[in-house]
């Protein structure tokens, strides 16, 4: 059964981020950082964050680099659609979703089995079976060279109608980002500058990585997380545990490094090296073990990512940090303002 989360709250239109933080002449530091903590909600920029942190502090990002999943393609009838390519499953084959075009605006929910889509340069896809749900399909892929060469020459960053414009693959990229696989950026590192880093490295906070390949983020209302591919290091692994046997906090840059690092862990928090897929959803059933403090982007209502957020921090702070997010009109979606949860 899906567990709606407990933040509510309205989204005014106009609180959407249309274009990077660079093209509204700010730096990729620049934009908004909310602190929320038990005692009070604090404004500032996340240039400041290492204000926030302190020395034994663990910051964990992952390192996934996003790649061109975007392609417009044509159904049996010629009728133009964009595909979403989501991941490559073991078996070769992949999962993507069908949109309206041009601009992707909702999906298409009217395919069936054993149709054909129609690619430039003599590419073919066969939709093979529904793919956890009505949105997304596996499906057989038919090209003379690797599709993932092919996305890379052929492909544009997955984007949305709430953007202004489109914008090139690097503005989809953070500065941990070394290898290729999320569909879409893990974009609540997309703010962390090479200055910061060195800031919170002097001040004794500690940085590790992990690997999580997002998938598509257009889940619907209550839709749950797909699953995603990641890897957790044994050298990662031994930093995790040692800052908590420390004392110290575990600060996950985003939902992608909180679902890796919980999937790794054991039921006493104890975390391990850890390869494969992971289907954790984490919420009321499933708390986090390991992660004591979050940076997130702002994620819209009944997304199933609110509840990871309301895991980590819970409820009541989720619920006063959205509140102050609206009242203080920051930007939402992958261009927009982050927080910093450390309840």
């Amino acid at each position: 059964m899906t567990v709606a989360p407990a933040t509510q709250f309205r989204l005014p239109d106009e609180l959407t981020a249309t274009e990077p933080a660079e093209h509204r002449g700010l730096s990729r530091d620049g934009v908004r950082l909310l602190v929320g903590r038990s005692d009070g909600i604090t404004h500032t920029r996340f240039a400041d964050l290492d204000q926030h942190l302190q020395p034994g502090d663990l910051v964990v990002v992952n390192t996934s680099a996003t790649i061109a999943a975007e392609v417009e393609a044509s159904r049996t009838r010629g009728e133009p659609v964009v595909l979403h390519v989501a991941t490559e499953l073991d078996d070769g084959s992949w999962v993507i979703e069908l949109r309206t075009g041009p601009d992707g605006g909702r999906p298409i929910l009217t395919a069936q089995p054993g149709e054909i889509l129609r690619l430039s340069g003599a590419v073919r896809i066969r939709l093979l079976e529904p793919y956890l749900g009505k949105r997304l399909w596996r499906a057989q892929v038919v090209t003379s060279l690797p599709f993932t060469e092919y996305l890379a020459t052929n492909g544009r960053p997955i984007s949305y109608g709430y953007l202004d414009g489109r914008w090139p693959l690097s503005d989809y990229q953070t500065i941990f980002s070394v290898e290729p696989g999320s569909a879409e950026m893990p974009s609540a590192a997309r703010p962390f500058t090479h200055e910061l880093v060195t800031r919170l490295i002097t001040k004794g906070v500690a940085l590790a990585p992990i690997l999580l390949h997002a998938g598509v983020s257009s889940q619907e209302a209550g839709e749950p997380p797909q699953t995603e591919r990641f890897s957790v290091s044994s050298s990662t692994a031994r930093q995790v545990n040692s800052v908590r046997a420390a004392g110290g906090r575990v600060v996950a840059v985003g939902t992608t490094v909180t679902r890796a690092l919980e999937s790794a862990a054991d039921p006493d928090g104890v975390v391990h090296e850890a390869h494969g897929w992971t289907t954790l959803v984490l919420g009321p059933s499933h708390p986090v073990r390991v992660v004591s403090g979050l940076v997130t982007g702002l994620h819209n209502p009944d997304a199933s990512h609110l509840l990871l957020v309301e895991s980590v921090a819970g409820a009541d702070l989720a619920q006063r940090a959205y509140d102050a997010a609206v009242a203080e009109r920051y930007l939402w979606h992958e261009f927009g303002d982050s927080c910093l949860l450390l309840p």
